[in-house]
């Protein structure tokens, strides 16, 4: 009896924290590895970064989603996700115009988070066929739909995203990217202003 009190007194604890860990994990906090080169120079391949599921979606967050039917290319599997910057909120209205310059709802928008050459021909030179209802370069200015995101990658030369596959809805998005206090990166991922 006693060596089972024992046993119990040490398991039941860790027991107890392994449970605590997977609620954390599955509703608040977890760590994603980027895949790709999509939002170099500000996240690298292999890269660990943390998802917060429960902070709110601004202009210019980095956002995790699940890309499975809203990538529709084949290959896409269910557990595929992609890390995307939020261009255009729900209701925004967007002109890229061909000279690179980003206007959300009238503003411009600084894009200091990559280089010149991404605005310009690494944004409009489009490598796949553009997606309904986005237009980009043309002085045609396109409206987010509700409970809908426009997102792009920041190396936008190789970067699948909405200019591609359109609009992200709201429920495919399944937190906000983090980068840990000690990287050279943090400014332009954890805070970046809209």
């Amino acid at each position: 009896m006693n060596k089972t009190k024992e046993i119990l007194s040490w398991v039941i604890p860790i027991l107890v924290g392994f449970a605590i860990a997977m609620v954390i994990k599955t509703f608040w906090i977890t760590t994603v590895r980027v895949d790709g080169s999509s939002m170099y120079p500000n996240l690298q391949n292999n890269e660990r970064i943390v998802e917060l599921k429960t902070a709110s979606i601004k202009r210019n967050s980095v956002v995790i989603f699940n890309a499975y039917g809203v990538d529709k290319r084949p290959g896409v599997a269910k557990s595929t996700q992609y890390v995307k910057r939020v261009i255009g909120m729900p209701g925004d209205q967007i002109e890229y115009k061909s000279n690179g310059q980003l206007y959300v709802n009238g503003h411009r928008q600084s894009q200091s988070y990559i280089s010149k050459k991404e605005q310009t021909s690494g944004t409009l030179d489009l490598q796949l066929p553009a997606a309904k209802d986005v237009t980009l370069g043309t002085g045609h200015i396109f409206t987010v739909p509700k409970g809908e995101y426009f997102v792009l990658g920041d190396h936008r030369s190789v970067s699948n995203d909405s200019r591609y596959y359109g609009f992200v809805k709201r429920s495919k998005i399944t937190g906000v990217a983090k980068v840990f206090f000690w990287n050279k990166k943090k400014s332009v991922i954890n805070s970046y202003p809209q």
